[in-house]
């Protein structure tokens, strides 16, 4: 089993920037594809960004430039940073792992293990 746990959420303003993290346990780290979805309520979970075992990385184009995805595998941490903050990006924010994924996709159903979430708030 695979546990995650996301913190690094909080308030900023537009333009502003916030440092997600995400520690994993319970499995090899540097085996899983990561993924950084978000959800605002009454939408469906959206993929952000996603990071694989080899690191090759791939956003939803609402966030391409803005927000980068890394892993440190010696800390089992998964990071996001994100610049440029807009009030669109005001979302409840989840770290998902899986043994593997879809390459130019971000799907929900790849991942199997979910943290518990960060919530984002930025204002204008």
């Amino acid at each position: 089993q695979v546990q995650l746990v996301e913190s690094g959420g909080g308030s900023a303003q537009a333009g502003g920037s916030l440092r997600l993290s995400c520690a994993a346990s319970g499995y090899t780290f540097s085996s899983l594809w990561m993924a950084w979805f978000r959800q605002v309520p009454g939408k469906e979970r959206e993929g952000v960004a996603r990071i694989t075992n080899g690191g090759s990385t791939y956003y939803a184009a609402s966030v391409k430039g803005r927000f980068t995805i890394s892993r440190d595998n010696d800390k089992n941490t998964l990071y996001m940073q994100m610049n440029s903050l807009k009030p669109e990006d005001t979302a409840l924010y989840y770290c998902a792992a899986g043994s593997g994924g879809t390459f130019g996709q971000i799907r929900e159903r790849d991942y199997g293990y979910w943290g518990q979430g960060t919530q984002v708030t930025v204002s204008s």
